[in-house]
C-alpha cells in the first residue's frame, strides 16, 4: 500500500458569501509528482495557502504525512518545501549568502549544503557569487528552488515553478523535477503550463469554480484525448486559458 503524503478531505474556503475552494477531497502518494491544474480563479492559491498552514479552511482538514496542518498547528510542515509565488530574497547579497543566511535556522543544514543545492538547480560558482539584485527572473526562481531543497523536505510544493525559463531551462527544471520524484520526493506541482505537467506529473486534478472536475492518471486521462490540453479545455470549457 502506498503511503500517502498530503490528504485533503472535503477541504471548504469561503471568503464572505464567495466560495473559493468547495469540498476538495484529493491524495497525494509518496514518491509522485502530482499536478494541480486550473484556470485563473479557480481556487488553486487558496488550496495552496491552506496546506501551507497561511489560511485556515472554513471546513474540512488538510493532513501532511498523518497530522494535521493548521494556522496553530503546523509541526508536519518542517518536512514541506516550497516555492509560492515570486521568491523573496536580499538584493544585495550573493545568492550563496542569502541561502546561508537561510540555513542559520536549520540546524541541520551546513555550508556543503548550500552548495549543493546551488548546483543541483543550475547556478554554478560564478552565479552563485552575484548579487541577487542581478538575477534574472528565471535565475531568482532557480534560487527559489534551492531555498525550498535545503532542508531536504519529503514533500516539495511549486506553484508556477517555470516562471520566467527560457525552453532550455524548462526542460532542465523537467528534468531535475524528475530527478527529485527518483529520489523519493513528492512533489505537488501547480502550472498552466499543461505540456510541461503532462511530460512530468503521474497524477493529476484539475479545479474549476473551487471544485475538482477530473482526477486520474495522466494516462488515464489522455485515453480518449489528443493531450493534456484537450482533457482541459473539455471538462474546464472555453473559459479555461489556454497557455503554452
Amino acid at each position: 500500500m502506498r503511503e500517502t503524503v498530503l490528504r485533503l478531505e472535503r477541504l471548504t474556503k469561503d471568503y464572505g458569501s464567495l466560495r473559493a475552494v468547495d469540498n476538495v477531497t484529493l491524495e497525494v502518494f509518496a514518491g509522485e509528482c502530482f499536478g494541480f491544474l486550473g484556470p485563473n480563479g479557480a481556487g488553486k492559491t487558496t488550496t495552496i495557502g491552506m496546506i501551507l498552514g497561511l489560511l485556515y479552511p472554513t471546513s474540512g482538514r488538510v493532513v501532511v504525512l498523518g497530522e494535521e496542518v493548521t494556522p496553530t498547528r503546523n509541526a508536519a510542515l518542517r518536512a514541506v518545501g516550497a516555492l509560492v509565488g515570486a521568491p523573496g530574497f536580499y538584493p544585495y547579497l550573493s545568492a550563496r549568502e542569502n541561502l546561508r543566511l537561510l540555513a542559520r535556522v536549520m540546524p541541520e543544514v551546513d555550508t556543503a549544503r548550500v552548495d549543493e543545492v546551488l548546483a543541483f538547480v543550475g547556478l554554478d560558482p560564478s552565479a552563485a557569487r552575484r548579487a541577487v539584485k542581478t538575477y534574472s527572473t528565471g535565475m531568482k526562481q532557480r534560487l527559489g528552488l534551492a531555498a525550498a531543497l535545503l532542508h531536504r523536505p519529503r514533500l516539495l510544493i511549486l506553484d508556477e515553478p517555470t516562471n520566467g525559463l527560457d525552453p532550455i531551462g524548462m526542460a532542465e527544471m523537467r528534468q531535475r523535477l524528475r530527478m527529485l520524484v527518483e529520489q523519493g520526493v513528492t512533489v505537488f506541482l501547480s502550472s498552466h503550463l499543461l505540456h510541461e505537467v503532462e511530460q512530468i506529473c503521474d497524477r493529476v486534478a484539475i479545479l474549476n469554480h473551487g471544485r475538482i472536475v477530473a482526477q486520474g492518471a495522466v494516462t488515464t486521462l489522455l485515453a480518449n484525448h489528443r493531450d493534456l490540453e484537450d482533457v482541459f479545455i473539455a471538462v474546464v470549457g472555453e473559459q479555461g486559458e489556454r497557455r503554452m
